[in-house]
């Protein structure tokens, strides 16, 4: 049985004249430490496991006691205590996270923004910091992760209904939520009886229609635009869709210097490189009809299309929309459209043709469904992609040979 409790050591005087308190770890008849960050001025100061006599006395014992506890929960969490050493134990416990009851929702938010920052996701960063304080509105403040129930997203779910929003729009509120709840029980940051989220349903929308007909896509093609910014837009528009359906962000940040002595298109998703299992890179060979408009665009020295910071990410992606918006309606073209028709279009168009679902998921970099096991046995490689994109991009021509 482990035990734990507060030990100084006569031996680690500080240069000033103090000594740092421990975790003193017993296991197996062994003793390991852990260092805290809280001193006594000196021995003497330390009495039975209390600080005595020193100003910051009951500030350092409060803490010290809370931090005791905090290492005895993550003892108990422990499954396979009598198979570790005390070395093991003591280190295993160091990288435990926090058990503290009184976590809140903001401090887990914050820490999952900085990360997803830190990851270049910035636009998930962004709309998770914008959901929690809708969310802190509707608590009225920062709320501890223990005081999150049923009753509390029920109550949010009502309010947001009652204030008009739609089915698609109250998921993705509470989605996010959701999975900071489900982060802060991963990290042992907390315990639930019951799962807040175990009587709220997702509800789906209505699907968008965003992707475009052929027909509307080769008058895109074939259109001449003159505004600068609107031809910019139509021309990342089609390279995306001439690249497998590229997200906007994997296709501004690529660099696409040397591609025409080796035009193999080689990256991962940025939204899932650093969530997604297995094998995460898609390979595919770049086809001409990209050529010119990577030719136009690409900065030499970077190898990217156009230079935009991670922060104004949103905005250009915002003002590329528009620009596809008002590209379509001088064509007369009634279909809804943004940058994203373009991924979709790639797939549907795709779809229609015949090509086998797995390898339009391999091409726009999209997980295999576990629910169709056959696909365990299949392996898609760049052959197959190659031959499924130029197979869509033909299709595109059929009407004017």
């Amino acid at each position: 049985m482990a035990t734990i409790k507060l030990a100084v050591l006569r031996h680690t005087k500080a240069k000033d004249g103090s000594f740092k308190i421990r975790i003193s770890i017993g296991h197996k008849s062994e003793t390991h430490y852990i260092v805290t960050r809280y001193k006594v001025n000196s021995l003497n100061n330390f009495v039975n496991g209390v600080v005595v006599n020193q100003p910051d006395a009951n500030y350092i014992n409060v803490k010290l006691r809370a931090l005791l506890n905090d290492y005895d929960q993550r003892i108990d969490q422990v499954p396979n205590l009598g198979e570790l050493s005390c070395q093991q134990l003591r280190d295993m416990l160091k990288d435990m996270r926090p058990t503290a009851q009184n976590t809140t929702l903001l401090s887990v938010a914050n820490e999952y923004i900085k990360q997803l920052r830190e990851e270049k996701r910035n636009t998930y960063a962004h709309l998770i910091e914008y959901h929690v304080r809708k969310f802190l509105s509707y608590t009225r403040g920062d709320i501890a992760l223990q005081n999150i129930t049923t009753i509390t997203i029920d109550g949010y779910s009502h309010l947001l209904r009652s204030k008009g929003a739609s089915p698609a729009y109250e998921s993705i509120c509470l989605m996010n939520i959701r999975t900071l709840v489900n982060r802060a029980i991963k990290l042992r940051l907390v315990q639930y009886d019951i799962h807040p989220f175990s009587y709220w349903r997702q509800q789906n929308g209505e699907p968008k229609e965003l992707d475009i007909s052929v027909e509307n896509l080769r008058l895109l093609i074939n259109n001449p635009f003159k505004p600068k910014k609107t031809r910019r837009a139509v021309d990342f528009f089609l390279l995306s869709y001439y690249l497998g359906g590229m997200n906007m962000a994997d296709l501004i940040y690529y660099d696409f210097r040397g591609y025409k002595e080796n035009p193999i298109l080689h990256y991962q998703r940025r939204k899932t490189a650093n969530k997604k299992r297995g094998n995460k890179t898609i390979e595919f060979t770049i086809q001409p009809e990209a050529f010119p408009i990577i030719d136009k665009y690409m900065n030499p020295k970077t190898g990217h299309l156009v230079e935009v910071a991670d922060s104004k990410y949103n905005t250009f992606l915002g003002l590329t929309n528009r620009a596809l918006k008002r590209a379509a309606e001088k064509l007369g073209i009634h279909q809804r459209i943004s940058f994203y028709s373009a991924r979709k279009s790639f797939v549907q168009h795709g779809f229609e043709l015949g090509i086998p679902l797995e390898t339009l998921e391999y091409c726009i970099g999209q997980s295999m469904k576990e629910n169709r096991p056959i696909f365990n046995y299949v392996k898609i490689m760049r052959q197959h992609a190659d031959v499924a994109i130029r197979q869509i991009l033909d299709n595109l021509k059929e009407e004017n040979q």
